[in-house]
């Protein structure tokens, strides 16, 4: 059963500790190298710490996510907070988008928008989507799932969410960072229920073997990144409960350990503010600090390091595969065939790591193109 719902209203009490939280941020001293060499740059942070505290009206922004439309279904006891954008057409498409870390359901708002209603966009209404966005397990605003050994995986609870409580026997699927592995192991495994799955990363074989150049070429800069901008990575895969104690504590430690990522993995070229906007980022920052959300976002990491999650080991729906320049790596297509059957093979112009946010009418469009010959 799923019902309307708003999902967030907080005290004025916590918002004035927050406030004076950041007002009272102990600031460690000042790296002597450039900015940004070491970490987030304390001039940056300062500034939108600054403007936390004092500026930015966190209530138009709490107002704003209550209009979304909001749903919540209960799945095998796991309470599961959703949006659903309904199409400009009764008959349209269904499609699931699952964002990745440090991501929530906000990053997918203008994207999902432009795939329910193309006509405000200037595009045809034939190419209607009915888009659901759920809100991770562990994520704002769904609790996590009860134990580290529940068998019920994220991707069978989109399954269940889109066939079980919506009705939808069949259904296209979205996802980037965490949520293309959530997406791959959805098609992996209900092959029945998919008509297609688009994705911005891929998944690796375990075994590969007769690697070509191309492909060794990609692997030598999947482990030059991991080693420049990993350590977040492997934190939060062997170790995630430490690091949660200094991020539940103080929001300026929180905003810095997002910061980085939003700037890093963009395509901002250097000036993340530019590219997201102040607000934008303080709402992200807002959203895991009033739910005490962001401990509980690590698990994805910890339990597929633990083995606890399902691998992506062969996923033979329709794929498609699109890449933005300034993302994290760049896998050949030839890679992407080792796993998926990849039927769009998409590099862009511009965009990064984010490009719900960043580049959501090149990824619509994508999207609408890919799945325009599979509606039927």
């Amino acid at each position: 059963m799923a019902h309307r719902m708003s999902v967030i209203a907080v005290p004025d009490a916590e918002l004035d500790e927050l406030r004076a939280r950041l007002r009272h941020t102990r600031w460690p001293t000042r790296w002597p190298g450039p900015r940004w060499q070491a970490g987030t740059d304390i001039d940056e942070l300062q500034r939108l710490v600054d403007y936390w505290s004092s500026s930015y009206d966190w209530r138009s922004h709490e107002a704003a996510v209550n209009a979304l439309p909001w749903h919540t279904a209960d799945i095998a006891g796991t309470p599961v907070r959703y949006l659903r954008f309904d199409a400009d057409r009764p008959d349209a498409l269904p499609i699931v988008l699952t964002n990745g870390w440090p991501s929530t359901f906000l990053e997918l708002i203008p994207l999902a928008r432009r795939l329910a209603t193309p006509s405000a966009y200037s595009n045809d209404d034939a190419d209607a989507f009915t888009v659901i966005v759920p809100s991770l397990p562990g994520f704002p605003f769904s609790p996590a799932r009860p134990s580290l050994e529940q068998p019920l995986q994220t991707h069978e609870i989109w399954h269940d969410l889109m066939q079980t409580v919506l009705g939808f026997t069949r259904y296209a699927a979205h996802g980037s960072d965490l949520g293309a592995g959530i997406t791959s192991r959805l098609g992996g495994a209900h092959p029945e229920a998919l008509v297609g799955i688009h994705l911005t990363a891929v998944a690796s074989p375990s075994d590969a073997t007769d690697v070509t150049i191309e492909e060794q070429t990609y692997l030598d800069s999947v482990a030059r990144w991991s080693a420049d901008e990993g350590g977040y990575q492997h934190q939060q895969s062997t170790k995630p409960l430490t690091l949660s104690y200094g991020l539940a504590d103080s929001p300026a430690a929180l905003l810095a350990w997002m910061l980085e990522k939003y700037r890093a993995w963009s395509d901002c070229g250097g000036n993340v503010s530019a590219r997201f906007g102040d607000d934008f980022l303080l709402t992200q920052a807002s959203l895991y600090w009033f739910t005490g959300a962001i401990s509980t976002s690590f698990r994805p990491y910890y339990e597929y390091a633990q083995g606890l999650t399902r691998r992506v080991e062969r996923v033979d729906v329709p794929t498609a595969v699109a890449l933005f320049p300034a993302d994290l790596t760049q896998p050949p297509r030839s890679w992407a065939q080792r796993i998926y059957h990849v039927t769009r093979y998409t590099r862009m112009p511009r965009g990064g790591h984010f490009p719900a946010y960043e580049e959501p009418d090149l990824l619509a469009n994508d999207l609408t193109e890919f799945f325009r010959d599979h509606r039927s």
